[in-house]
C-alpha cells in the first residue's frame, strides 16, 4: 500500500511543474513537459495552501466572473495559470518544483486592477491607488518570499498577473447594468 508521502512525492514527480523538463531533463512519460503546464495549477503542498488558495479563488473568482461571464473568466484564470508557469519557467533557479493556482489568481487580480485602472485613467488618484496597490502585492512578494526561504513561486504571481492584465484589456466586459 502506498504511504500518503510516497503518494504526494508520486504525485509531484508526475504532476508538479518541473523546469527542468524544458531543458535536459527526462521526462516520467513523454508528455509530462506540456502537461505540467496545466497539472500544477491542481496541486497544492497541503491543506492550507489550497484552503488559501480556493478562498482566494471564490473572492476573486466572483469579480472577474462579474464582469466578463464564463467562457472568458475561464480565458482568463487559464491564460494567467499558463503565463504564470512560463515566467517560472523563464526565471526560476534550483531543482524545486512548483505547485498550485496562485499564478492564475494574480491572473484574476491583475485583470481586476487593470479594469479598475481603465475606469480611473482621467482621475490622477485613481491611477496612484492602483499603483501603489501593484507595489503593495510586489513588496508582500518580496516579504513572503523570504520568509519562506524562497518557496514561494513569485515569478508565477508576476506572469499570471500580467498575463491577466493583458487579457483584461483585450476581453469586452459585460454592460454595467450586468454586473
Amino acid at each position: 500500500m502506498i504511504k500518503p508521502a510516497q503518494l504526494r512525492r508520486l504525485v509531484y514527480d508526475y504532476g508538479a511543474f518541473w523546469p527542468g523538463l524544458l531543458y535536459n531533463w527526462k521526462p516520467n512519460y513523454t508528455a509530462q513537459p506540456i502537461a505540467m503546464f496545466i497539472t500544477y495549477g491542481f496541486l497544492h503542498t497541503g491543506f492550507v495552501h489550497l484552503a488559501v488558495n480556493m478562498i482566494t479563488l471564490w473572492s476573486l473568482g466572483r469579480a472577474v466572473l462579474n464582469q466578463v461571464g464564463q467562457v472568458s473568466f475561464v480565458i482568463i484564470y487559464a491564460g494567467a495559470s499558463l503565463g504564470g508557469a512560463a515566467v517560472f519557467a523563464l526565471l526560476a533557479h534550483g531543482l524545486r518544483p512548483m505547485v498550485g493556482a496562485s499564478g492564475a489568481l494574480f491572473g484574476l487580480l491583475g485583470a481586476i486592477l487593470a479594469w479598475e485602472y481603465v475606469d480611473t485613467h482621467t482621475d490622477r488618484e485613481g491611477r496612484r491607488h492602483i499603483v501603489k496597490v501593484i507595489l503593495l502585492l510586489a513588496g508582500l512578494n518580496f516579504v513572503l518570499w523570504w520568509a519562506m526561504d524562497g518557496q514561494l513561486a513569485w515569478q508565477a504571481h508576476l506572469g499570471g498577473f500580467v498575463v491577466g492584465w493583458m487579457a483584461a484589456l483585450l476581453i469586452t466586459r459585460k454592460p454595467l447594468k450586468e454586473h
